[in-house]
């Protein structure tokens, strides 16, 4: 039994071409043909920065180093606790 030979990925003369083609052929039969490709994704996370009042940042603080954690993780886990609790 022959094997069957593996389809041949055709020329693209642009992006919109190339995304037609996939619209109606499996990828999975040209993956043979695509070069490897290697890329970093660098994903940051935003941060805000909101006014604590100083006996609030006081007893944060404390709390957090009881429970070895930065007041920084304490407050997002607070936080997401009270969200889920008005949701």
């Amino acid at each position: 039994m022959a094997k069957n030979k593996p389809a041949t990925l055709p020329k693209f003369n642009s992006t919109a071409e190339l995304v037609d083609f996939f619209d109606t052929h499996d990828m999975g039969d040209y993956l043979e043909q695509m070069p490897e490709v290697d890329f970093e994704i660098k994903i940051k996370r935003r941060k805000h920065l909101i006014a604590l009042e100083e006996d609030v940042v006081t007893k944060v603080t404390r709390i957090a180093k009881a429970k070895k954690v930065s007041s920084e993780a304490l407050i997002n886990t607070w936080l997401k606790e009270k969200l889920q609790q008005v949701s």
